[in-house]
C-alpha cells in the first residue's frame, strides 16, 4: 500500500478542487431572491466585476465572491448577454445565471409609420426608449460608409429604414437598429422585379420616387395615380415642383412654414429648382408607394393640388390646376372644417 503513496499526493489537491467546487454549486442552489418581480439591464460591453457587484448591491444575489468563483468555474465570465431581463422572485443564484445568459431580453415594440423620415424615425425611437442618443442615430443614418456596408447605393439609408412594427430590446444600439430596419426593407421589397421600373429608373431611383409618392399623398389608393403624375413629368423633363422635397432638403432649419423664398432656395431635393428627381429619398416608403411606381397608372395628369381632405383633383393642363388651385386652396370656403384626418376616419370605418 505504501508504494502507492504518491497517487494520494496528487489526488488531493483534485479532491479538494472538486469539494470547493461542490460547496460553491451548493450555495448558488440554496439561496434564493426574496423580493419583487425585478428589470435587470446588462449594457452593452460591460464587464463581469460590474454586472457582479450591481447584482449584490441590488440584493439579487447573496455572495458575490461565491457568484464570481462560480463564473470562473465554469467558465462564464465573459457570457452574459447585453438586454434588459426580468429576475423573479424565488430565483436561486443558478437561476439568475441562465436567465442573464441564456433568457429572452424584455423588447419594446415600437412602429414606424410610413413616410417618417430618418429625423423623424429617431424621435420616435428615442421616444420609445428605444435607443439613447437621437443624434448618433442621425449621424449614423447619414454615414456613407454605413450606407456602403449595407449595400446602400447612397449617401446615407434613408428611404430604406422600413416601416413597420418593430420589437427592439430598450438602449439598444443606433446601428443595430438601423441594420434591422434595412434588412425588413430588403426582405419586404425582396419579390418586387425593380428591373421592369418605368423610365429605367434604377432600384434607388424608384426608392427616391416612392418616397415623394409616400409624403404627396394620405389616399393609398391615389398612390399609382400621383406615381402616374411625376412619371408623365419626368417624362417631358418637367420638373416634379413637389412641396415635401423642398422641405426636406431644409428638414434640420424648417420651422414648419414653407415660405417662397424656401422655394427659391436650391439644394438637391428642391424639385422647383432641379429639373429632375431629388439627391435621394426624402421619406422612408411602405411596400405600397414602391409598387405604385413600378406599376403606375397610365393616364396624361400633369397636376394635381389636395381637396383639404386626404385627396387630389387631378388636372392635365396647367390652365385646369390653376382653376383647382383657386377652388380648393385659395378660397377659405373650400378649407374650412376640412382635414386630412377626415380621411383616415373615413378608411377607419
Amino acid at each position: 500500500m505504501k508504494k502507492y503513496w504518491w497517487i494520494f499526493i496528487f489526488a488531493a489537491p483534485a479532491m479538494a478542487f472538486s469539494m470547493a467546487a461542490l460547496m460553491v454549486y451548493y450555495m448558488m442552489a440554496i439561496w434564493q431572491y426574496s423580493g419583487e418581480p425585478i428589470v435587470f439591464e446588462v449594457k452593452p460591453g460591460e464587464g463581469f466585476s460590474r454586472i457582479n457587484g450591481r447584482l449584490h448591491k441590488e440584493g439579487l444575489i447573496s455572495n458575490a465572491k461565491i457568484f464570481h468563483r462560480y463564473a470562473q468555474i465554469n467558465g462564464l465570465m465573459t457570457k452574459f448577454k447585453a438586454g434588459r431581463f426580468e429576475i423573479k422572485p424565488q430565483s436561486s443564484m443558478l437561476d439568475i445565471f441562465d436567465t442573464l445568459i441564456y433568457g429572452q431580453s424584455l423588447t419594446e415594440t415600437v412602429t414606424i409609420p410610413e413616410g417618417k423620415n430618418l429625423f423623424e424615425i429617431a424621435e420616435i425611437l428615442k421616444g420609445e426608449d428605444i435607443i439613447e442618443d437621437v443624434s448618433e442615430f442621425i449621424r449614423l443614418s447619414k454615414s456613407p460608409e454605413i450606407a456602403k456596408e449595407l449595400g446602400i447605393p447612397a449617401e446615407r439609408v434613408e428611404g430604406y429604414l422600413y416601416p413597420d412594427t418593430y420589437r427592439f430590446t430598450p438602449k439598444s444600439e443606433a446601428k443595430d437598429v438601423i441594420k434591422n430596419m434595412v434588412e425588413i426593407f430588403n426582405k419586404k421589397t425582396s419579390s418586387l422585379d425593380f428591373s421592369q421600373a418605368p423610365l429605367n429608373l434604377s432600384k434607388h431611383e424608384v426608392v427616391i420616387l416612392a418616397s415623394v409618392v409616400e409624403k404627396e399623398t394620405g389616399a393609398s389608393f391615389e398612390r399609382p395615380m400621383i406615381a402616374g403624375v411625376f412619371l408623365n413629368r419626368l417624362k417631358k423633363r418637367m420638373r416634379l415642383q413637389s412641396d415635401p422635397t423642398t422641405i426636406y432638403g431644409i428638414y434640420e432649419n424648417f420651422n414648419g412654414n414653407l415660405r417662397k423664398a424656401d422655394l427659391l432656395q436650391k439644394t438637391p431635393y428642391n424639385t422647383y429648382k432641379i429639373p429632375a428627381l431629388p439627391k435621394g429619398p426624402i421619406s422612408n416608403p411602405g411596400i405600397k408607394s414602391i409598387q405604385a411606381i413600378l406599376s403606375p397608372e397610365n393616364h396624361s395628369f400633369l397636376y394635381f393640388v389636395s381637396q383639404n381632405d386626404g385627396t387630389h383633383v387631378f388636372s392635365k393642363t396647367y390652365k385646369d390646376h390653376k382653376e383647382a388651385v383657386e377652388r380648393f386652396q385659395k378660397n377659405w370656403r373650400a378649407r374650412k372644417g376640412k382635414s386630412w384626418r377626415d380621411l383616415k376616419n373615413k378608411e377607419n370605418k
